[in-house]
């Protein structure tokens, strides 16, 4: 790689599993199981896995030593779960309706998908969405439209609501993480880290309020925005977002995101599997081989 200013991260990279510090586990665990809809994967220790069809998706860590951190600090805005079909969301929804209806905050139709908001029991942010065909995306000079139009929660459930599947989850419907939405303390920062130095493509901004950043044509794997923290300076320990998950095709692609950020002084660590590093704020990544198919 001889310019590495300007690599890019893979066309193939995608979003791996967002691990939470969570101060109550049984809690939070019944909560992505019985309201999100996700199974237990993994339950070992201190440390529960859940995602679907074997997939980690949400990875709590009882970290009870921890406290909430303060208003307006940098962090996690939401977590994105994204499902392969309007009807496997539905189901989703109705969950939330059915078992925690007074932690759904809202849902926008935001053109290339349609999407509902929650908030779990320790504030974390979750976005349960459905994607248009990217056919149907609109792009200008680079740039994704986007927008946050009203979305009626009740007219999407009868609509896209299977009744044989209201009170039980198809458990073959498909789910992943599409995306993963962080509070920053200034965008401009967070574009010289996102997308000059790890190599993400800026697909949107939201003027000095909101950066959104793909690889390979996304309209979004990862977004930053300052609604909450403008000015938040780099976190300390709390309950909140352990890290993020990206998921690299290949071992050279991984190798070369090594070289460019050592190239910008990043501090990696680099065990041989994975590289994890921190941004501006401390919000740690982790770099994760792709799995061989089966």
């Amino acid at each position: 790689m001889n310019d590495l200013s300007a690599g890019r991260l893979a066309a193939d990279t995608s979003m791996g599993a967002v691990t939470l510090l969570v101060g109550d586990l049984d809690a939070m665990t019944r909560f992505y199981r019985e309201v999100v809809t996700l199974d237990v994967i993994s339950a070992e220790g201190d440390t529960v896995t859940l995602g679907r069809r074997g997939r980690p998706l949400v990875i709590l860590r009882h970290s009870p030593a921890l406290r909430h951190a303060p208003h307006g600090s940098a962090g996690l805005f939401h977590t994105a779960i994204l499902f392969e079909t309007q009807a496997a969301l539905a189901t989703a929804l109705a969950s939330v309706v059915q078992h925690a209806p007074h932690t759904f905050t809202g849902s926008a139709d935001h053109l290339v998908s349609q999407a509902f908001y929650l908030t779990d029991p320790e504030g974390n942010g979750i976005e349960l969405y459905w994607d248009r065909d990217r056919t149907a995306w609109s792009w200008t000079h680079g740039q994704v439209e986007m927008d946050t139009l009203y979305l009626d929660p009740n007219a999407f459930l009868h609509e896209h609501l299977n009744p044989a599947a209201a009170s039980a989850v198809d458990a073959s419907a498909e789910a992943r993480i599409g995306h993963v939405h962080l509070s920053v303390g200034d965008v401009a920062t967070a574009h010289e880290f996102y997308v000059n130095q790890l190599g993400f493509d800026q697909t949107a901004t939201l003027g000095s309020r909101a950066l959104f950043v793909s690889a390979g044509g996304y309209h979004h794997h990862m977004a930053m925005n300052v609604w909450k923290s403008q000015g938040a300076g780099p976190r300390m320990p709390a309950l909140g977002l352990g890290q993020v998950d990206l998921v690299l095709p290949t071992r050279d692609a991984i190798g070369e995101l090594t070289e460019r950020l050592d190239h910008f002084g990043a501090a990696i660590r680099d065990d041989g599997q994975t590289l994890s590093f921190t941004d501006p704020w401390n919000n740690e990544l982790r770099a994760t081989l792709a799995a061989s198919p089966s």
